[in-house]
């Protein structure tokens, strides 16, 4: 069998297309030689993707060692931290689109027999994995590592601790100079933000997945071992094409499920609900959001990394990665063990010699923070295609909530009702019109519930929205209500006063307003003007489709 890379470079016919090769300084080896697209989100304004300059260099090292020519072209990548709280966050969601489908481009486009993917940050990795799903070449990903923590008075950090001190300034528990002592502390190197937020949720899954190598999730962005692992990607993918081993060979349903099982012992982002089943629906399975409840009845909580405690990623890694928190779950069979990975082998014998090395930050099977997964999907009428919750980052007593509607449609209203002191201890706070389409984009909303938490409120107030919440979110944050406002899903129909039920328990969310009172406002109500008229983001907000199903462009 032939390369893929052929139709561009092999018989008579091709002589131009090696011309331009050779004005590249290609040589006649180099062009023979399987072509392996390398690609780079590396830039200058996202901290995760700084270095990956650095990380390339490793994987084209790896991939010339193992006799292929590597080839680097870019993704963009946006920082989900600098694009918070304004016009920004409207294309964070959107431009995992944007980078699945410029992958595709370049890559069929040039024929390339084989990819390595260099993500690191929110969007950009399950982008990639979309793109691996929907070409379906042999790929592997490696990211560039997680950020350390900062410290400041021997106190551990992260970039939730800053937003979250916005918030105690506000409220006068907190100094100005203290939170500069923050704003200088809390992010000391480059890599993903270092809690168990949505970066380093999605690099622990690639793991998951067998997409990643081992250690792809949680290796320190500046430890020398990041660069080691990149050379072994770049040698590894010489030997998937070798094999023709593909990426929907790798992501199964299979695969997805013990995606969704370490997610739910890790206690990832909420962001994971909507990106796994956008990766799923790329490599052809459908991912049911009520599967989500199925696996978290099963599957304890062993991991309450920052924002849900005080450890982050760098200890996850001391302690074991994530190879030892699946071996903790192999103990009860809660994964499949026999499916192929990245690596060529199984994921069994990949965790075999996994050890859990502090069961401080991942406890053992038989001592879990809960018997239940850290995610929870939520479901009733004012949510009836389901929404989500990171339960594990809840206080107890805010399982179960009852208490009246504060009703918002834009993040700017209620950012600045919190902060003018006007929402109350048993509020439900209620964003709206934030949705996939309404938003457009679905922003995070991490300004709001980082500024309740830092002004004492996290356990007092819940927030629900049909937008998102960022994974440094902590509280009773409610996110991805479904249908959205902007389609009349009930949420539209709120009004200030209605009181909300909501039981993390049972799993349900119930705005306590008769049928026929609903179906009076819904002849009311109208569909509002699109917020974005033009450019990306208005043809994004009319193909894009619900939460429920991953927010995918159909």
């Amino acid at each position: 069998m032939g390369l893929r890379s052929d139709r561009v470079k092999t018989g008579i016919e091709r002589a131009p297309h090696r011309s331009l090769f050779k004005a590249m300084g290609y040589t006649e080896e180099e062009i023979k030689a399987p072509l392996i697209g390398i690609v780079n989100s590396q830039n200058d304004i996202v901290p995760g993707h700084i270095h990956l300059d650095t990380i390339v260099e490793a994987v084209k090292a790896g991939v010339r060692s193992s006799g292929g020519t590597p080839i680097v072209f870019p993704a963009i990548a946006v920082c989900d931290g600098i694009a918070m709280g304004h016009l920004g966050m409207h294309y964070s969601l959107a431009s995992r689109e944007l980078i699945a489908d410029s992958i595709e481009t370049m890559a069929l486009a040039h024929g390339f027999d084989a990819l390595v993917m260099v993500p690191n940050c929110d969007k950009v990795v399950p982008g990639m994995l979309m793109a691996a799903a929907r070409l379906n070449i042999p790929t592997v990903v490696v990211s560039g590592g997680p950020m350390l923590a900062g410290t400041t008075n021997n106190n551990h950090l992260s970039l939730s601790s800053v937003f979250e001190a916005v918030g105690a300034v506000n409220a006068g528990i907190m100094t100005e100079a203290e939170l500069l002592d923050y704003e200088n502390s809390a992010c000391p190197s480059c890599g993903s933000c270092s809690g168990m937020f949505t970066a380093n949720s999605m690099n622990c899954l690639t793991e998951v997945l067998g997409m990643g190598l081992p250690g792809n999730g949680t290796i320190p962005a500046v430890y020398a071992e990041r660069i080691r692992l990149a050379k072994e990607a770049g040698k590894a993918v010489i030997n998937l094409l070798k094999n023709n081993i593909l990426p929907r060979d790798i992501m199964t349903e299979k695969s997805f499920i013990n995606a969704l099982t370490v997610d739910m012992a890790l206690g990832c982002s909420t962001n994971s609900m909507l990106h796994l089943p956008a990766i799923a629906y790329e490599a052809g399975v459908f991912l049911n959001l009520d599967l989500a409840n199925e696996i978290s009845a099963r599957t304890p909580n062993l991991c309450k990394l920052s924002p849900a405690g005080p450890q982050h990623i760098e200890d996850l890694y001391a302690a074991g990665g994530v190879q030892a928190v699946m071996k903790e779950l192999a103990k009860k069979d809660l994964l499949y063990l026999d499916l192929p990975t990245v690596s060529q082998k199984s994921i069994g014998e990949v965790i075999a010699n996994a050890v859990n090395r502090n069961p401080e930050v991942i406890r053992p099977i038989d001592q879990p923070y809960s018997e239940t997964g850290g995610i929870a999907v939520l479901r009733g009428n004012l949510a009836p295609d389901g929404c989500v919750v990171k339960r594990s980052a809840v206080s107890p007593k805010m399982l179960k909530h009852e208490g009246p509607a504060r009703v918002f449609d834009s993040e700017e209203a209620v950012s600045q009702a919190i902060l003018n002191g006007e929402i109350k201890k048993g509020d439900v706070v209620v964003i709206r019109y934030e949705g996939p389409k309404g938003g457009p984009g679905m922003r995070e909303m991490l300004a709001p519930t980082s500024s309740l938490a830092g002004m004492g409120l996290d356990e007092d107030v819940a927030l629900i929205t049909d937008g998102r919440f960022s994974g440094a979110t902590r509280g009773a944050s409610i996110g991805h209500i479904s249908p959205e406002a902007a389609e009349g899903g009930p949420i539209a129909l709120v009004k200030d006063g209605d009181l909300i039920s909501i039981d993390m328990v049972e799993c349900t969310i119930t705005l306590k307003v008769s049928d026929e009172e609903l179906t009076r406002r819904k002849t009311d109500w109208k569909v509002p003007e699109p917020k974005i008229k033009g450019g990306y983001l208005a043809r994004y907000a009319r193909m894009v489709t619900s939460a429920s199903t991953g927010a995918v462009v159909k």
